[in-house]
């Protein structure tokens, strides 16, 4: 576990985004789409009023609409999120978030502080942490 506040001791605070976006339980999955394409990112967090309750990614969209032949107009961001939400601390190491992605079968996690949400990590972050500053 990390000691302190550095960004050498908090290497997850280095790597995640803290641009969060979201998107309702309500919205068409095709809404998704193109707020993950505009935004370039790989996942939204699902928000009920000020609550996350999931996630949806660029995967759950190809393999639980387009890949089965679903209308993204149709189809919900509640039909194909996932939930509950998986977090990790801000001062966790790359290696337990590496772990908990490949553990739960994600690329994504919330990172939390002091239980409140502060931003996304991507396995590409940590693909990218890896090979600029650790070892697997």
């Amino acid at each position: 576990m990390a000691i302190g506040g550095s960004a050498i001791q908090r290497p997850l605070a280095v790597m995640m985004s803290r641009q969060i976006l979201s998107i309702t339980p309500t919205a068409p999955v095709i809404e998704a789409a193109r707020t993950m394409r505009e935004a370039k990112v790989g996942a939204l967090l699902v928000a009920e009023g000020s609550r996350f309750v999931g996630i949806v990614s660029e995967s759950d969209l190809v393999r639980n609409v387009l890949a089965v032949g679903g209308d993204a107009n149709q189809v919900r961001v509640s039909q194909v999120m996932h939930a509950p939400l998986i977090a990790i601390e801000i001062d966790r190491s790359a290696h337990e978030a590496s772990d908990l992605m490949a553990e739960r079968g994600i690329r994504h996690l919330a990172v939390t502080e002091d239980g409140k949400i502060v931003g996304i990590l991507s396995v590409r972050d940590l693909l990218r942490y890896f090979k600029n500053w650790g070892t697997l």
